[in-house]
């Protein structure tokens, strides 16, 4: 059957998702529409393909050791010079993702693996892109504010054709979610000045 190349993210909701790819798309990146608006929990990982029941599986357990929580994003960050890398920043939630992307890949599961850089959970917005392009992503969503519940992620594969597309959601195995912060005047916008 061959290998394929997966990633388990949390999904952006709507409207922020489309919102946020749209930005990114303006700014030059080539792959905005090839990538669904996420906060990574397992960046691209190629596996055996007939080794996918067995990823749902430890997917499957995974959501249902997890309960919901409060996801806030608030401004930008970036990861230059390191990597060239414009992200929206995760105020809120962090330590939920960072538990959830450890499970993922624990030692004992399928998907066990070594990460290249230190896990910080964030939403890119550009990546790869010319520095002025780079930095103008930077100034414009740095008012960027939205919040949501998180009580699910996904598991995504990359076809021939670069795009990402979901293969599942995984529903958290608690129902209740706790309380957010009071939500910002311009809750999943831009600055109006």
């Amino acid at each position: 059957m061959g290998t394929v190349t997966i990633g388990v993210a949390i999904a952006v909701p709507e409207p922020h998702g489309s919102l946020l790819q749209e930005r990114r798309a303006g700014f030059g990146d080539p792959v905005a529409h090839c990538i669904p608006t996420h906060v990574t929990l397992l960046p691209p990982t190629e596996v055996d393909a007939e080794a996918l029941s067995a990823i749902e599986e430890h997917l499957v357990g995974v959501a249902a050791g997890a309960r919901p929580f409060p996801m806030r994003l608030s401004g930008t960050g970036t990861f230059r010079p390191l990597s060239p890398v414009v992200f929206v920043q995760v105020v809120e939630g962090a330590a939920g993702c960072a538990g959830l992307q450890e499970r993922v890949r624990d030692a004992s599961g399928p998907l066990a693996r070594e990460l290249q850089f230190p896990y910080h959970p964030h939403v890119t917005v550009a990546h790869g892109i010319a520095e002025e392009a780079m930095d103008r992503a930077h100034a414009e969503l740095s008012g960027y504010e939205a919040q949501w519940s998180v009580t699910d992620f996904a598991l995504y594969e990359q076809g021939p054709d670069e795009k990402w597309r979901k293969l599942r959601a995984f529903a958290f195995g608690g129902s209740t979610v706790p309380p957010q912060a009071p939500a910002p005047e311009a809750r999943g916008s831009l600055p109006t000045r």
